[in-house]
């Protein structure tokens, strides 16, 4: 009977297999560590994103509170339609600026020259641009109480009562996307009042005013001081509702804060808050929404860092 020997392989291979593995296990366990300390780091700086933001929206609610509370502090006949509170708080900057929200046209009380105004002022044709207007008037006319027509109402664009938001300006019939677009900016729902304040209006809604033959320069203001027209109305119109002017603070304000990090970071909100006595609370926020980075862009320098901690209104 022959004896099979098994042969042995060299030392030599045998440690040179242990090697390669111990060498591939480090490999995985520093791969491993590199992931995890990527996954570290992006969370530290995700939470850090969100902490900043929960500040920002802090400090953006304490605009809009002493905004409010410079409105507030004085007789309604004597508020300022325009102003601005800055303060530095929690190594930021914050800018609250504050302008009636008849700086802009309201979209459910604004007479049909004066939107066919801003729509010529836009580019619009001065016939396609009346047109435009009689649609929105027709469209913000009282609803239908009969349901059967409530669909053919809505087909034809009239008839469905108030805005609740300026962006329904979409859903009016015959109105070109990009025109809307447009004239979003200078529009509302919150002023409340036929009248627009041109003091403080944007150029182009002084043009649409212009369009309409209602600018200043053609208003006889005297008449009107003669003829007992001219006093503040609940709602702020200083000059008759004829001629779509007001100079006179009413009850609701835009508020557009922006906050300014040390670390360069920048975000901003926009508020519109209705100022009356509501029993606990002196004032209701209408809208809130967030600013772009494009309108943040388009922002002048934050105020510059100075060591108090803190402002006054």
């Amino acid at each position: 009977m022959s004896a099979i020997r098994l042969r042995r392989a060299p030392a030599g291979t045998e440690r040179g297999f242990i090697l390669v593995t111990v060498l591939w296990i480090l490999a995985a366990l520093a791969a491993f560590t590199a992931v995890y300390a990527v996954y570290v780091a992006d969370t530290a700086s995700a939470s850090a994103v969100r902490t900043q933001t929960l500040r920002a929206d802090g400090l953006a609610m304490a605009g809009v509170e002493l905004a409010a509370l410079r409105l507030l502090s004085v007789p309604a006949q004597e508020r300022a339609t325009s102003g601005e509170v800055r303060f530095r708080m929690g190594e930021a900057n914050v800018s609250a600026r504050f302008a009636d929200e008849a700086a802009r046209i309201d979209l459910n009380a604004a007479a049909p020259p004066v939107l066919s105004g801003l729509f010529q002022a836009l580019g619009v044709p001065e016939p396609a641009a009346k047109a435009y207007a009689a649609s929105i008037a027709a469209w913000r006319a009282p609803a239908s109480g009969d349901k059967s027509s409530a669909v053919g109402d809505a087909e034809a664009g009239h008839g469905q009562g108030a805005f609740a938001h300026a962006a329904e300006l979409a859903r009016v019939p015959g109105l070109p996307a990009d025109v809307v677009a447009a004239a979003l900016p200078h529009l509302t729902v919150y002023a409340g009042r036929r009248e627009v304040n041109p003091d403080i209006a944007g150029p182009m809604v002084r043009a649409a005013l212009a369009k309409a033959g209602q600018g200043m320069d053609d208003i006889d203001t005297a008449t009107f001081a003669t003829s007992g027209e001219d006093k503040a109305g609940g709602e702020g119109s200083v000059v008759a509702g004829a001629s779509g002017i007001a100079t006179a603070a009413g009850d609701t304000a835009r508020v557009t804060v922006r906050v300014a990090f040390d670390d360069g970071r920048r975000l901003g909100m926009e508020a519109v808050i209705l100022l009356r006595d509501f029993g606990v609370d002196p004032y209701r926020v209408l809208l809130w929404r967030d600013l772009s980075w494009r309108e943040l862009a388009d922002d002048a320098p934050p105020a510059a860092r100075r060591k108090t901690t803190g402002g006054r209104p």
